[in-house]
């Protein structure tokens, strides 16, 4: 075997995983290609947090296993969530499956293309072992941001979630590892550091007593980014978002002042039976508290509607807190009973069509809001980091410091004298839905 395939589903987190892998396996001598047919070993990296999460990994897999009859010796594995959640039943139920590997399938995955295999069944949390120094990590060229896991597993237990069962207790990274592998992103030309992990906020408080986000945030701002870079913090849980953090985020020119809040709900009632550790009263203040800054920043949350029990009544409360608070970036999900949490064993578990319609009232509710805050953009003029250029129409494709990658809308712009990763000013001078359209410079 000497070309692999990597097809990457479910977060940011999970594709940092399959960097990891690449990188490991192109240290065995291997070649990472770009499309299934070209490799003699196919891998899908799966994820298997929620219902559809789990059936478009199933949905993969099986159209690569179609593939497995065209050449010879092709091989297909599975890696990631959803194998280290149901080895078992994958292994039972998908017998074209050469080899089942969980969340940390770098070891016995180079055994199996040593030759030395056996077909392999993940059983229980193997938490990761992330490098610390002289890791290897295969980016895309193409992409002028990386994500960079700070942490990974949880301990916050939130009723809802697999996350722990799949994942692990919460562990960090130390500082120095983080900031020898954001400098090695930066020197690979990334203009935007993403910081991911399942919850930001609790960075370092394993290993370090308390939590350390601000000197890693520190450490990693210092670094000489050349031309300059953003940094950007995923995932900052409403219980522990510190006013003393959301001053540094806003103070601090690197970092965005980009606030990924998950609030999840907001009538008390739903939050106790979630586990949330976090009030109204306590995320009106946290909300309050960035808004209260005279600097521009952008607050983006997710919710879930149809948790067990929902009434009409609290769902109400939820759209009216939306309508009130207008937030920048907003996602929505509908809930789903998840195998091993307490959330599927409540009592009022709503019909599907109830949550779906919910869904969709919500979102609607959301789009407006959107659209009208978009028209209030035309005229102000912005910093874009530029991510794509296309030569052929002319056009480029940006994002300002107040939206994510492949969550937030873009900026669309003339590609003339644009290039992937120039950080320009460009002034707002239409609205397309949820996308904005500008020009370089001055209106």
């Amino acid at each position: 075997m000497k070309r692999f395939y990597i097809h990457k589903l479910g977060c940011p987190k999970n594709d940092v995983d399959a960097d990891y892998l690449a990188g490991y396996l192109r240290q065995l001598q291997m070649i990472q290609v770009d499309s299934p047919e070209a490799a003699d070993l196919m891998i899908v990296n799966t994820c298997g947090f929620i219902q559809p999460a789990k059936e478009e990994s199933i949905e993969a897999i099986l159209t690569l296993a179609q593939l497995k009859g065209i050449g010879n010796g092709r091989k297909l594995v599975v890696t990631g969530c959803l194998s280290q959640r149901y080895a078992a039943s994958l292994r039972d139920e998908v017998p074209e499956l050469d080899g089942i590997f969980g969340i940390d399938a770098a070891a016995a995955l180079g055994r199996f293309v040593g030759g030395a295999w056996q077909a392999t069944t993940a059983v229980g949390v193997v938490p990761i072992r992330y490098p610390e120094y002289g890791f290897s990590r295969t980016v895309d060229p193409n992409d002028v941001f990386a994500y960079l896991k700070i942490s990974d597993g949880c301990n916050n237990r939130c009723s809802y979630c697999a996350i722990p069962n799949i994942r692990g207790s919460f562990r960090s990274r130390t500082m120095e590892a983080v900031g020898e592998e954001a400098r090695y992103l930066l020197d690979q030309g990334k203009r935007e550091l993403i910081l991911v992990s399942q919850e930001a906020t609790n960075y370092g408080l394993d290993i370090y007593g308390r939590a350390q986000l601000i000197p890693l945030l520190d450490k990693l701002t210092a670094l000489d980014g050349g031309s300059g870079f953003w940094v950007r913090v995923m995932y900052l849980h409403p219980a522990r978002l510190s006013h003393e953090l959301i001053d540094y985020m806003i103070d601090n020119p690197v970092v965005c002042a980009y606030f990924d809040v998950p609030l999840q709900h907001i009538n008390d009632s739903i939050l106790q039976s979630m586990q949330r550790q976090a009030t109204r009263s306590k995320i009106e203040a946290v909300l309050g508290h960035i808004r209260s800054r005279p600097e521009r920043s952008a607050i983006r949350t997710t919710l879930i509607v149809g948790y067990p029990g929902e009434t009409e009544e609290e769902f109400d409360e939820l759209s009216r807190f939306v309508e009130e608070q207008r937030f920048d970036r907003m996602g929505a999900f509908v809930y789903y009973p998840e195998e091993d949490t307490p959330a599927a064993t409540l009592a009022g578990q709503l019909d599907d069509r109830v949550k779906q319609d919910r869904h969709a009232r919500l979102m609607a509710l959301q789009q407006e809001i959107a659209f009208v805050q978009n028209q209030a953009e035309v005229g102000r003029q912005i910093e874009v980091l530029v991510e794509t250029v296309d030569s052929s129409t002319a056009a480029a494709v940006g994002r300002s410091r107040f939206d994510a990658p492949e969550i937030d809308q873009t900026v669309r712009l003339d590609a003339m004298g644009l290039h992937p990763g120039d950080f320009i000013t460009a002034t707002i001078t239409a609205t397309d839905g949820y996308d904005l359209i500008g020009i370089r410079g001055k209106a």
